[in-house]
Parts: C-alpha cells; structure tokens; sequence
C-alpha cells in the first residue's frame, strides 16, 4: 500500500527539541492516536512568510500551541501567483526546523474572476507551459506535492471549441486532462525529481466529475495516491446542497475505487454556519477510517471561534462542547478574566480529540452496497440523503459482491445495467432500485423483469401505511403533503409493501416483486429527495428494515440521524438535528457498551415482527434486542455490541 512517508515519532521528538523553547514544547498538543493532521499552505500565505519570516514563526506558534499537526503542504502556485525558488526553499526550511513534514501543493487556476473558478485552459500553449513549470518547481523542492481539487478543466474558448470538434465536452476534458496529467504534471516532475510522488485530490462534487474534466476511472491509475474533498459545509445556503453524510460516504467511494491509496480526507469551515458543522466533516471523515486529515487553510486556524448560530443547542452537552472547549484551550469563556478567545485551530483540537478515542476501536465499514459506476449522473447525491435518513452505504464503482445491491438513476450509465439485474435476481439474491432507475430503463428491456413502470403523475402523500396483501395496513403516521412519481404495478404480481395515502387514492412508496430466487424492489423517490427527512419515523423504521435487513445494527427514529457500522460490532450513531433525538437501536446483541460515556446497558427483547411485514429476504436469526437512546443535536455516540 503506497502511503503517504511521515517523519518518526523520533525524528520529531529531536528536531523540536532542538528548535523550539522549552515553555513551547512542554505546551505542545500530542499526536492523534488514529490519523495524521495535516495544513494546507496557500501561496498567497507562503508569499507572506517569505517575505515577513516574524509573522511565519508567530502564526506558527500560535498553531501549533494549539493544534498538533504533522505536515504541511506548502503552495507554489494558484489563481496567477506563484511563488520562487528562493521563498520555497525558506519557507520548507522553517518548517523542516519545527520537527513537521512537508510537502508541496498547487491550485490551477487561471488568474481573475475569484468568485467563480476558472481553470488553466489547457488548450492554449501559455498555460499548458505554466503547468509544466509549476510542477517541476514543486518537485525540486518536494518529493511529495498535491494538486489541489482545482485540477480540472473548464473553460470554453475559442482554442476549446476547436480542439474538442466532435466529442462531448466530458469526452474532451477527461482525455484532455488525462494527457495533462501523464505529460505536463508527472513527466516533468520526475525529470526534476525521479523520486517524487504526485497526488491528486479529487473534490466533493463527484457526480458531474466528467463534465469538469475529472477522471474517475483513470486518473487514480495515473497517480500513485489520491485524496479526497469531505467538504460538505452548511447545505440549505449552499449552490452545492451536499448532504453531511458525504463527509463519510465519498471518502469510502474513493477507498473502493483505490483501495490503499486513498491517503486522507479534506475539509475547511467555508460557509460552514456554526461550528458543529466544521466538527462534524471532520468526524465523518475520521468514521469513514481515513488515515489522515488534511485542513484547508492555514490562516484560518488563526481566526476566532464563536459560538455564532448554535444558540438552540449551546447549553446542552453536545459532543462539540464550546463551554468545555474554551475552557481547556483558553481558560474560560470568551469575556471571562484571563481567558483569551478560542481559535478555529483550538476547535479543530478539541473536535479531533473526542473522535480520536472512539475511532481506534472501529472495524471496517459495512453498509448497504450500492454500485454507482465511473461518470455516471442521476438522482444525484442520492446514497448520501440515504445516508441522513439512517440507511448506512457502502458504495462502488463495480457490481459488488453482496447478497443486496442498491441501484439509483445512475447506474442507468452502464449499457449492461438490466442485465446485471437480471443476473442477481436469478441468483437468488435482491436487487433495489429507485423510481428514477425504474423510469430510466424500463423501455430498455427491463420489462422482462418486471411490469412496475413510473408514469408521468405525481402523487402528493400525507398518510403512510406498511403491509401488503388483503385487509388494512397498518397506519404509520402523517406528514406535509410530499411528492412521489407514481409507479403502475400489477396487483397479485408485484406488492406495494408500503404506501402513502391522498384523499381517497394512493401511491406506492416501496414495490416488491419476485423474479428467479430473488426480490426486486423499487423505492419511489420523493420529487424534492430531502423530503426524505420529513417522513414520520415509522415509515423510516419499515423503509430501513426492507433496505437493511442483512446489517448487524437498525436504527429507528427520525430523520437526519446517521448510522455508521462496521465488521467487528461496533456502530456509531450520529445526530445532524438542532434538537436532542429519540432514537432506537436494533441488533442480536443482549448487551452494548458505550465507547463515547465507558458505560454498559442491557437490551430489551425485541417482539417478534409479525411476518407480513417481514421481508422474505430477511435472515432467520437469533433474538433481537432494543437499546432506546437520545442523541444530542448535532452529536455522535459509538458502541460497541456484546453477546
């Protein structure tokens, strides 16, 4: 497995004390116990410690009394400014002299129009040269740089239209940028350097890689490591609305994609609106077993840290604890005397802490295999609103190997998708699809599968109701009306297991049918897929248990909070809500320890489920036990089962 090379534990120990005053050293925060911390260094900052070596050794002072970080990367390039031999050389010496790893970074960006990103245009000469230079730059000084996520291509000038000619733009940008990679990045950076290794960090925006030039499918065969953007900030004032659940689904995506070389995960506060929010990226990418994270950027570790917008939640004992934090970090409250205000770098620390405890005793992550394959768009961001409504995934860019295979509209993209299905199915294993894969292929030939077909209505639902044959179901609760496209079935062949009710009429909400030894299910997807989170909780508790049924761990309760499991029975539960959340938590374990609180409880048996509501592809097994819990806003527990 390629890592990423860190200076020893005793290599550091020396070189600080050797550099460094004694009061500073003593102060000094330890290692993590389960990941690395990493600082990205943009150039503008880097020209400023070139040119003002004071503020370089006092900001990082302030940091580093702070916060333990064991690397930093240090930019010598973005959006037009880019930085010489001479200040490199002084700024990587510096931190050399401090006891922490360096390697080099570099963002291609064209210069102008900072509110909106425009790449180097690749077409043209000019810029082509620039980041041919920039990389053999890095690499005389580095023998490990990254590209920023600005690595991509979108520009559309004259020189585009022309190179492109027939293909798509995906087409053109990806081929483009694969060119760009093997012939302007890595060759000239190992004619400077043969040893260098180059990393490429692929950004959070993962379904529309290929229009942007990324190459999902390649490129982490061109570079030895790759990183990955957990950066989901504060989705409801956001252009980009990512779910908080990507922090953890995205980096696992990418760990399939390159199993071992998935170096870390990314994040910054941008837009982040309270910082539970900036705690919880961080969290997620931690639970998502990354080996290290790396925090975009360095001088915002030196900004304060207010407890703005947490109001609701700020006296409560919340997993991100600002009384506690700016107790431990500066000596009281902010207004207290003697005390000085916490800073975004003291956040971070204490952030980091309470995860790193809990993360030494995770598994590996287990979770509802879903196949999402290479440069494929559709219900987008999909597995992650899953993700927030307590349904743990685990995706990959093939058919994975798993008795339960999770399809959405994006796995329309492979040509071989019914096929596959069909395959499954008649290996007695379960498929389940969602209403916009249904609508995608059902004139492809998977009327062969199936009668189910998505028409062009839309039902609103306020009413919920779970079981299937004759007679009554059973009522599980009301919501605002929510839109669902409304799919035909046949009765007697295919079942709507669940169902939601409007005025005298309805809409299936979860279809099953039986196809070889195997089940097929559809999932009707909410018009607005958030609306999600609106459902009452018992309509998520069947949905669950219909989506999950081969996981060690359920989870019952409402919206928003987020299941994480892993092999070795241990799960965490997570809490995105601005309230505290009465959940319950479903497994065949009698006994559960709390790794967050060190406490242990018993379960209570859980009654049999009566067996209409049962599904068919359910294991038979041993005596479930309930565990009720309350989770406070925006908090995780983890645990650990015992029999």
């Amino acid at each position: 497995m390629l890592r990423r090379q860190w200076l020893s534990a005793a290599s550091l120990l020396v070189l600080a004390a050797i550099t460094c005053a004694p009061e500073i050293c003593q102060a000094a925060p330890q290692p993590f116990h389960t990941f690395k911390v990493t600082v990205y260094i943009p150039v503008q900052a880097v020209e400023r410690m070139g040119q003002d070596p004071a503020w370089m050794r006092s900001s990082w002072q302030t940091i580093s009394s702070r916060l333990h970080v064991d690397q930093v990367f240090i930019e010598d390039y973005r959006s037009g400014v880019s930085a010489d031999d001479a200040t490199l050389a002084r700024v990587k010496q510096f931190f050399v002299s401090q006891g922490v790893a360096v390697a080099g970074g570099m963002a291609m960006l064209g210069a102008g129009r900072s509110a909106q990103f425009q790449t180097l245009d690749y077409a043209v000469p000019r810029d082509r040269e620039l980041a041919s230079r920039m990389s053999a730059l890095l690499a005389r000084h580095f023998d490990t740089f990254v590209l920023d996520d600005l690595y991509f291509f979108n520009t559309k000038s004259d020189s585009d239209i022309t190179a492109k000619g027939g293909q798509s733009w995906a087409q053109f940008r990806m081929r483009t940028m694969d060119e760009v990679s093997r012939d302007l990045i890595l060759k000239p950076a190992k004619a400077a350097n043969p040893n260098v290794k180059v990393i490429i960090k692929f950004p959070n925006f993962y379904p529309f890689f290929q229009e942007m030039g990324f190459d999902l499918k390649n490129e982490p065969k061109i570079f030895p490591e790759i990183w990955t953007g957990d950066e989901t900030r504060y989705a409801p004032t956001t252009d980009q609305q990512l779910r908080p659940y990507e922090s953890y689904e995205i980096f696992r995506y990418f760990e399939n994609i390159a199993p071992g070389r998935n170096g870390g995960g990314w994040v910054d506060p941008i837009a982040m609106q309270y910082l539970d929010r900036y705690a919880s990226q961080l969290w997620d990418t931690i639970f998502a077993k990354a080996p290290a994270i790396n925090l975009f950027q360095y001088t915002d570790l030196l900004q304060t840290a207010d407890a703005a917008n947490r109001d609701a939640w700020q006296r409560l004992p919340t997993t991100f604890n600002y009384f506690d934090m700016a107790r431990q970090c500066c000596g009281g409250f902010p207004g207290m005397p003697g005390a000085r205000d916490p800073l975004l770098a003291d956040a971070v620390e204490y952030a980091l802490r309470k995860v790193d405890d809990a993360a030494g005793a995770l598994g590996q992550p287990v979770g509802l295999a879903t196949y999402r394959p290479y440069d494929s768009t559709g219900e987008d961001f999909l597995p992650e609103t899953a993700g927030m409504v307590g349904v743990p995934i685990e995706m990959y860019p093939q058919w994975p190997q798993a008795r339960t295979v999770f399809l959405t509209q994006a796995a329309a993209t492979d040509p071989n998708i019914v096929r596959q299905i069909e395959r499954h199915l008649r290996g007695g294993d379960n498929v389940i699809i969602t209403s916009g894969l249904l609508r995608a292929i059902q004139d492809k030939g998977f009327d062969q599968v199936t009668d189910m077909r998505v028409t062009r209505s839309v039902v609103p639902a306020s009413e919920y109701v779970e079981g299937f044959g004759f007679g009554a179901g059973t009522v599980l609760g009301h919501s605002r009306p929510i839109l669902f496209p409304l799919i035909h079935f046949y009765t007697n062949e295919e079942w709507a297991v669940l169902r939601g009710v409007a005025g005298q009429g309805g809409v299936p909400l979860l279809l099953m049918d039986h196809y070889g030894q195997g089940e097929l299910y559809v999932v009707a997807v909410p018009e607005e897929m958030s609306d999600l989170y609106s459902l009452p909780s018992p309509v998520l508790n069947a949905l669950r248990r219909y989506l999950t049924p081969g996981l060690p761990v359920r989870l019952e309760g409402p919206g928003q909070v987020s299941l994480f499991e892993y092999g070795n029975g241990t799960f965490v539960v997570e809490s995105y809500l601005d309230h505290p959340a009465a959940v319950r938590v479903i497994g065949g374990f009698a006994h559960l320890t709390n790794l967050t609180a060190g406490t242990a409880s018993d379960g209570e048996p859980e009654p049999a489920i009566p067996s209409f509501l049962v599904p068919p592809s359910a294991p038979a097994g041993r005596q479930q036990f309930g565990y009720e819990l309350r989770i406070e806003p925006h908090s995780f527990v983890a645990f650990r089962a015992g029999h």
